[in-house]
């Protein structure tokens, strides 16, 4: 794409998964357009790869319905201030990278102001309040789709919608090494390991942690020569993982990592996960995995009351290959030993473990294909036609 200036990208994301995508969304522009220049709401590998931060990803690391309300003050702030910036300093395009609660806020405002407006992360409408697809359309030019089934969902409510692959498809190779991560993790090659991830907000950890590591207690009385792992995103994270600890003192050892999420999924013979995107990073690694969530007791009350959720299952995995491949326990159901034994039976179940293996390879090959790129060529064309249409007669 030819500019006589530079191409300027407005760009906010949320928390590390919205970082990484971002990092990698820039660097795919910038290969396109390299004189471009991004502003906005940054994590650490977004400011590494050229974006200008007004303020930190991290702070829109809060989700569920009840949980937002401490921190809405501060978080309607924030979006004003940008607002007002993206607004004296306008952007050729304006990309929100998942957050749809925050960035449809400041995307419909900037798009009444004729600036291009795109969502990287389609809003997961077509799971619950499903009448906010055509919001979505009003507020956004362009959403682009992390999973294939999405673009029709969008389409039939008549929002412009592209399927542009996962970036994790592309960052995990379809055969894993798990000898070599072993190696770099120093576990034994022929031990059975096992990997905890309750995710990477502190809240997440704090509801889920102590089940986990009672899965973990569940499992060692069975199995005693089981190894588990636990992959930590922040400090943060770690820290309220030890407290948990503390609570549940028939917890096994378990070897705390800084982040190596990857590393160790790809070390481990299964995995308990938390529901998000961890659970799709299990997939491409081909692991079998129990997936549990849990929300604050009030967010629970009002997704049951009003009936918000509209899918069959809430894993990606179960949702990608369309069937319950995947044990999934949510809420009340979650303990130790629901979560252990879930697990255990299929440990040894080897027509089990062939099924998902084979299905979760078929699902890397369809996510796979330089997501990336994808989106940087679905914005660039998006500009493109909106030059063309600009144009005088």
């Amino acid at each position: 794409m030819t500019r006589a200036a530079p191409l300027r990208v407005g760009i906010v994301a949320g928390e590390s998964s919205g970082d990484q995508l971002g990092a990698a969304l820039i660097t795919a522009l910038r290969e396109r357009v390299p004189e471009l220049q991004c502003c906005g709401v940054a994590g650490p590998k977004m400011i590494a790869a050229g974006c200008e931060a007004w303020a930190g990803a991290e702070e829109l690391a809060v989700m569920g319905l009840a949980e937002v309300l401490p921190h809405l003050p501060r978080i309607l702030r924030l979006r004003a201030r940008l607002i007002e910036r993206f607004l004296a300093q306008p952007p050729d395009v304006f990309v929100g990278i998942d957050a749809p609660t925050f960035n449809l806020g400041v995307a419909k405002r900037l798009k009444g102001r004729g600036i291009t407006t795109v969502q990287y992360v389609a809003p997961q409408v077509w799971a619950w309040r499903q009448s906010r697809a055509r919001k979505i359309g009003r507020a956004c030019d362009l959403v682009l789709c992390l999973l294939p089934f999405e673009t029709a969902f969008y389409s039939r409510h008549d929002v412009r919608a592209a399927f542009v692959g996962h970036p994790l498809a592309d960052q995990i190779p379809l055969q894993v090494d798990r000898a070599a991560a072993r190696a770099g993790l120093g576990l034994d090659d022929s031990a059975t390991v096992l990997a905890l991830l309750p995710g990477s907000r502190v809240g997440e950890i704090e509801r889920l942690a102590a089940d986990f590591l009672g899965a973990a207690a569940w499992l060692a009385e069975r199995r005693p020569e089981l190894t588990f792992i636990a992959p930590m995103a922040t400090a943060r994270g770690r820290e309220a993982f030890e407290r948990k600890q503390a609570e549940v003192p028939a917890a096994p050892k378990v070897l705390l990592l800084e982040g190596r999420a990857q590393q160790a999924l790809a070390a481990c013979d299964a995995a308990i996960v938390a529901s998000g995107t961890a659970t799709l990073e299990t997939l491409l690694s081909r692991r079998p995995m129990v997936v549990a969530y849990r929300f604050g007791a009030l967010t629970a009350f009002l997704l049951r009351r009003l009936r918000l959720v509209k899918v069959p299952y809430f894993s990606q995995p179960n949702l990608l290959v369309g069937r319950p491949l995947v044990p999934e326990l949510l809420q009340e159901q979650v303990s130790g030993a629901a979560l252990g034994e879930a697990l255990l039976g299929r440990l040894s179940d080897r027509d089990y473990l062939r099924e998902l293996d084979q299905a979760f390879l078929e699902v890397h090959e369809t996510l796979r294909g330089g997501a990336a790129g994808r989106a940087a060529e679905a914005i660039l064309e998006l500009l493109r036609e909106r030059d063309v249409q600009g144009r005088p007669a």
